[in-house]
């Protein structure tokens, strides 16, 4: 073989090789980056989209409060169902638990919370809830149907996945501590990491928010019951008033905060919930107040329930009455602060900056609301996060907890997609960082 002939040889054989390598690597960290764009796309298109809307419609039509979200469960089961997911139930009562991916670790986590409010829906549409007394006004229905979307994606590219995902459709998130109940039934176990998304009218559509760190405080309630003695409202020497005792108490908690509390550490306490009396001319034998308060250390919040019962207690006795305190914790239990952990939140950044450029991303400052999401984050290293559905173009929408909440359906797909990419991205990244790993027998479903 002539020189040049031996030299094009070498050549062709190298450049063979070179397209081998680059064949191999696709799932280099620019490959990486492409699957969040890919997946929107994906639950972007009509069908997608359609599918979704429908499921969010037929959930919303049907609110269930806390441990009794049957329906819900029930419409879960046969959508993962129809996609060939498996799954457990029930969980936690009411709670599904799905599976998609290899079967073997690593493992990683996405929650939807599903359960309703006990309100009454004011907005006049379509699907306004057919319930009295129960609506979405938190938007679980939007975080239920996001998280089939992702399943329905990830279920599509599971040879593609690097593990598996686990899918946490959870009962009673509005007080009712339904993730810590899926903690204690054990599905979660050789988890690496879980993440939660929630909806706010706060950003525009397309954009995120989070923050690494305290994120949402820790929260309690509590009820107490003042008792005196009840007579004519025109003689109140010979009654004990307890409406009296019950507001001078709601003003002395006040002080809890504004005279007790540093005003950097961030303390609530309040009162919103006032019962007694049913006529103008007679004071009530009892009231009965309720609230909540809210601390982002676990100290602040141990002395903010000590404090509560002694003012209460105390102040009722200065009124000649008689007080009981209950911290309901048998039914809404204490919600530890959510406090993301500092390397998935930067994870986080680096998968919502490839779907949605980095320009739409928020820091946002901690909030004195809650979240049960934090009762995974204590077992197992998790990431919360809000999603904006706000378009500008139409008029102001409400907040939260309000009657006249709406969801803009055009989310739909951000969460789904966002969702499946996370999983999807941490699988690959928990592979090429550490490919030597070998799991053992335990590291599996």
């Amino acid at each position: 073989m002539g020189f040049r002939k031996w030299v094009s040889f070498v050549l062709i054989i190298h450049l063979l090789n070179s397209c081998l390598i680059s064949s191999s690597s696709s799932l280099t960290s620019n490959g990486f980056s492409q699957i969040p764009s890919k997946f929107l796309a994906l639950a972007k298109r009509d069908d997608f989209f359609d599918w979704m809307v429908g499921i969010r419609r037929k959930i919303h039509e049907n609110p269930e409060l806390g441990y009794e979200e049957v329906e819900t469960s029930k419409l879960v089961r046969t959508e993962l169902e129809k996609m060939g997911v498996s799954y457990k139930y029930p969980v936690a009562v009411t709670g599904v638990v799905g599976y998609v991916g290899t079967g073997q670790a690593p493992f990683v986590a996405l929650r939807a919370d599903m359960d309703a409010l006990p309100m009454q829906e004011m907005v006049e549409w379509e699907h306004k809830s057919k319930i009295p007394g129960k609506m979405h006004a938190c938007g679980h229905d939007a975080h239920t149907t996001m998280l089939l979307g992702a399943a329905k994606l990830l279920k599509e590219h599971q040879n593609e996945l690097q593990g598996t995902v686990i899918l946490v459709f959870q009962p009673a998130e509005e007080g009712g501590g339904g993730a810590k109940k899926i903690v204690e039934a054990g599905v979660l176990e050789n988890v690496s990491a879980i993440f939660g998304l929630h909806v706010t009218n706060q950003l525009g559509l397309g954009q995120v928010s989070s923050r690494e760190g305290p994120l949402l405080a820790g929260s309690g309630f509590f009820e107490a019951k003042i008792s005196g003695k009840g007579g004519h409202a025109a003689l109140p020497q010979h009654a004990i008033d307890p409406i009296l005792a019950a507001s001078n108490v709601i003003v002395s908690l006040q002080h809890l905060v504004s005279r007790e509390a540093d005003p950097l550490d961030s303390q609530v306490v309040t009162v919103a919930k006032f019962e007694g009396g049913g006529a103008f001319n007679v004071i009530p034998d009892s009231v009965t107040i309720g609230g909540t308060f809210r601390a982002f250390s676990t100290k602040s919040f141990e002395q903010l329930k000590k404090r509560i019962e002694q003012v209460i207690t105390r102040q009722a006795s200065v009124h000649m009455c008689n007080a009981t305190v209950n911290f309901l914790q048998g039914e809404k239990p204490f919600f530890p602060p959510t406090v993301n952990d500092k390397g998935l939140h930067q994870f986080f950044k680096n998968v919502s900056g490839d779907m949605l450029g980095s320009e739409n991303y928020v820091e946002m400052q901690p909030l004195m609301g809650s979240e049960d999401f934090s009762f995974y984050q204590e077992t197992m290293p998790g990431h919360f996060s809000f999603l904006g559905m706000l378009n500008e173009a139409h008029s102001a929408m409400a907040s939260p907890h309000s009657p006249y909440f709406e969801v803009n359906e055009e989310l739909l797909p951000y969460g789904a997609s966002l969702h499946a990419s996370m999983a999807t991205r941490f699988l690959l990244d928990s592979k090429t960082s550490s490919p030597n790993k070998s799991y053992n027998e335990k590291d599996e479903l």
